[in-house]
């Protein structure tokens, strides 16, 4: 297939997007590059020989709208670096499988709801390939991460956390509160009731409550 002409990234360049997948971008927690990641995900190592510079912009933009029900979450990073990673996997990209169709105004059509999701369910969905289905932090995934992920039915650990720490975690990720980066963020994908959802089905996963001191019974009156 014909491939687009387009400026290389520089030595530079590439070497910056490496390091931000490993050290800021939980991208490798789903995917393989290079000779690291995980496998949730397709490997994008040589994503650009399968798939256009069209579709990787979408994906990497605004995955459920381009794959209706898609587990991978919409990950908030700022414009330049949004920019400099979908050139990196673009990169002597492929001209003209299915996904070329998808244009920026396309990939802004609404996306189709979702059912009204329980904690559990939501658990399945989003955590058990990594967390482990009951929560033991020995996921399928969890192998092939850096951190093992956390266990989120042990009470000695659950029961230190906070359930505002544990809404922090889901909506913002692993890298903002000092953990491992390979955890993402669902903040742009779930809504805030979803994730209360979630620690809901933490709570009973651990079969603990929070900190005395985080308890909405012992908050001042």
């Amino acid at each position: 297939m014909p491939r687009v002409a387009r400026v290389p990234l520089s030595a530079f360049d590439s070497a910056k997007v490496q390091a931000l997948l490993r050290t800021r971008l939980p991208c490798l927690g789903c995917h393989v590059v290079g000779d690291a990641g995980g496998r949730i995900g397709p490997e994008l190592t040589h994503v650009a020989s399968r798939r256009s510079a069209a579709y990787i912009r979408a994906m990497v933009s605004e995955p459920a709208r381009v794959v209706p029900g898609t587990t991978m979450p919409r990950i908030a990073m700022p414009v330049k670096t949004r920019e400099l990673l979908i050139a990196y996997l673009s990169e002597n990209a492929i001209q003209g499988d299915a996904a070329a169709a998808f244009t920026p105004q396309s990939v802004r059509a609404a996306a189709p709801a979702l059912p009204t999701l329980s904690g559990a369910a939501l658990y399945a969905r989003q955590c058990a390939a990594c967390h482990g289905e009951r929560g033991t932090g020995d996921g399928p995934n969890a192998r092939f991460l850096p951190v093992r992920p956390a266990t989120h039915a042990d009470p000695v650990q659950m029961s230190a956390r906070s359930d505002d720490r544990l809404f922090d975690a889901i909506y913002a990720g692993g890298y903002p509160l000092g953990r491992s980066v390979t955890m993402p963020a669902f903040g742009e994908t779930l809504t805030r009731a979803e994730i209360w959802r979630l620690v809901a089905h933490l709570r009973r996963l651990c079969d603990c409550a929070g900190p005395a001191w985080s308890r909405r019974e012992s908050a001042p009156r």
